[in-house]
């Protein structure tokens, strides 16, 4: 039988299009998905659709399931949610994740896809490969009992990231972000809010994820002396300036990378890949989560929707794209 599918895909640097695509037959240990929903990457996806990847991280910055190269043509993704139609029977039926591209159909093996729990709506599950990406920053950042932490720039990232913070004993949260309407997002996770102007300091950790050079430079500032700046931003071929002198070295301040690519050597020896996002499914079960989603288009509006997102012409935290049925 012939399968067919259509997937969005980047011809060149802020053009994009909706492409047929020929679906293979299943192997043994394969599945046949059809997608529910997927949602942009709104800081890294919009990165590759300007083509602002630098030349030196195109293997670097490959999704799992990405066709083509940067800077284009290029087919790139990596929040999809699911259900199985075909596969082991352990799975057909049901709602799965998998960190693919935005594509109607597609054929991956098994152990690409990661059931999501019944008390998590398949709606809501397109945030699992960002609340992943906060767990490894937690892991990373290992608080401790009663830090007072800082989460500079409320986008998906770093709500997620302030989000799971939040439930550890007697630390004290507080996301900041430019935007004063961020402020009900943080509400409704429960968290503080404030301006950079207005954050509290005297923060043992700061978890940057604004991806701007005036956030981090903030972030140093709120610290207090020997603290920690997780540093989640990536700012592709951007440079950034950052005040190393002044009175960086005295206080003995530590900038630390900090990226989902690999599991945190914290738990390296004892999690992988999988146990790091079947953990992240399981915090989705809070509908706290849902705060984030703030946008949604067809599927087929994605190639007229893109360049918005990209262009900073629309401002959604996640963005959740809907697949009809056939």
């Amino acid at each position: 039988m012939l399968r067919t599918a259509h997937a969005f895909w980047l011809n060149a640097p802020g053009r994009g299009e909706i492409r047929p695509v020929r679906l293979e037959p299943p192997g043994e240990d394969e599945v046949v998905v059809r997608t529910l929903y997927s949602a942009v990457s709104r800081g890294t996806e919009a990165l590759v659709f300007r083509g602002g990847v630098p030349a030196s991280q195109y293997e670097a910055m490959r999704a799992p399931f990405q066709e083509g190269e940067f800077p284009g043509p290029v087919k790139y993704g990596y929040l999809n949610v699911g259900v199985v139609e075909e596969g082991p029977s352990g799975l057909v039926g049901r709602t799965v994740f998998c960190l693919y591209p935005h594509q109607t159909r597609y054929v991956v093996p098994a152990s690409a896809v990661t059931p999501v729990p019944d008390d998590v709506p398949a709606s809501r599950a397109v945030l699992a490969g960002t609340v992943e990406t906060a767990v490894n920053a937690v892991w990373d950042a290992a608080p401790m009992l009663g830090d007072r932490i800082a989460v500079v720039g409320a986008g998906m990232v770093g709500c997620s990231v302030a989000k799971v913070l939040s439930g550890f004993p007697a630390v004290r949260v507080q996301l900041v972000d430019v935007d004063p309407a961020r402020a009900a997002v943080a509400e409704a996770l429960g968290v503080g809010f404030a301006t950079p102007a207005d954050a509290l300091g005297d923060c043992d950790l700061v978890v940057h994820a604004s991806a701007t050079e005036a956030g981090l430079s903030r972030s140093l500032e709120l610290l207090v002396p020997e603290g920690v700046v997780l540093e989640l931003s990536w700012y592709g071929d951007r440079r950034v300036s950052l005040p190393l002198g002044e009175a960086f070295h005295s206080r003995r301040l530590v900038v630390r990378g900090s990226q989902v690519g690999a599991v945190s050597p914290a738990r390296r020896g004892r999690r992988g890949h999988a146990d790091r996002m079947r953990l992240a499914l399981r915090l989705l079960a809070d509908p706290a989560y849902d705060a984030l989603i703030t946008g949604e288009c067809g599927f087929e509006e994605l190639p007229a929707v893109m360049p918005a997102l990209a262009g900073g012409r629309a401002h959604p935290l996640c963005h959740r794209v809907v697949y009809h049925p056939a």
